[in-house]
């Protein structure tokens, strides 16, 4: 049976959008879910249906129905998992290279969402079927440190610090090329690439995306660079790499297109992940060493360089 709240508009509310005010009422439920149940006809206002940007009144009535989950599409699988934190609320995943973080279009099994399945059984559904607990995305080979909720409210509460840029997010990564600088700043919008849908690019028009770097090591045609993630778009730090003319290691879709060090993918690591943990308040940091096949490529430069 569908939950059904009700909720009466009171003074100080009244002039709000209709699913601003909801957001604000219900904290347990995103504002873009609240849109997709007033899309979908589960929330009226006096008895009948409203627009999202319909602007309450007082003494309005409004009644919201929100259905059970959907049977969840993936099954559970027993994949062996690298944890560093788990509590009633949040676990933290070092994500090995080469596994999808969630199914997708040719990716129904094997992926994290499959393994945390069997391992957590009570994970936050608030993202949908396909993608239940995860907060934050790696692609399939960045290796390090991911966030998952496992339950709705912990989830809302660390999208909302993503959101607001209060997450930690620190990389390591192996790019071409030398750089004069030893930090810097990449401000550039990024958006779909105009002539191949399957690639991101700084665009005009994209959203916009602020990555920070600094040099760790030089070794002639590479470097070694530690980045932090202001914001978060799809393939931000390959992206912004490459338009600096410096694309990661081992990234055949934004580099040259031939392996690196026999690399399967970018050479790229979440190496720290820091949030303000949903239940207590207290802030945890975690740190993840390198993948064994990341730091190989690393001992091989540094003999080399000798």
């Amino acid at each position: 049976m569908p939950d059904v709240n009700y909720y009466r508009v009171e003074n100080e509310n009244a002039g709000r959008r209709l699913d601003v005010f909801l957001a604000g009422e219900s904290p347990d439920l995103s504002r873009s879910h609240i849109q997709k149940l007033i899309e979908e006809g589960l929330v009226t206002v006096n008895g009948g249906p409203a627009r999202a940007g319909y602007r309450v009144k007082a003494g309005d009535e409004v009644l919201v129905e929100i259905p059970p989950p959907r049977e969840l599409a993936v099954l559970p699988e027993d994949i062996p998992l690298d944890i560093f934190y788990e509590d009633g609320d949040v676990i933290v995943i070092n994500k090995p290279r080469g596994m999808v973080a969630h199914p997708a279009e040719g990716n129904y099994s094997g992926t994290l969402v499959n393994a945390l399945l069997y391992h957590c059984r009570d994970l936050s559904g608030v993202n949908g079927v396909l993608r239940p607990g995860i907060v934050h995305r790696l692609d399939k080979d960045t290796s390090g440190l991911i966030m998952v909720a496992k339950n709705d409210r912990a989830h809302l509460d660390l999208a909302r610090q993503l959101q607001d840029r209060r997450v930690t997010r620190r990389y390591i990564a192996l790019a071409h090329g030398g750089f004069k600088e030893d930090r810097g700043t990449v401000d550039a919008p990024i958006g779909r690439h105009p002539r191949d849908r399957q690639r991101m690019a700084v665009v005009a028009g994209g959203r916009r995306a602020v990555t920070h770097y600094t040099v760790r090591e030089r070794f002639g045609q590479y470097t070694l660079l530690e980045l932090k993630l202001e914001t978060g778009r799809t393939h931000q730090i390959r992206v912004h790499m490459a338009h600096l003319g410096h694309p990661l290691v081992g990234d055949l879709k934004y580099g040259p297109a031939r392996p690196h060090f026999g690399l399967q993918g970018q050479f790229l690591h979440a190496a720290v992940l820091g949030f303000v943990h949903p239940g207590t308040g207290e802030y945890l940091e975690f740190i993840a060493p390198l993948p064994e096949e990341l730091q190989r490529v690393l001992d091989k430069l540094r003999v080399d360089q000798k």
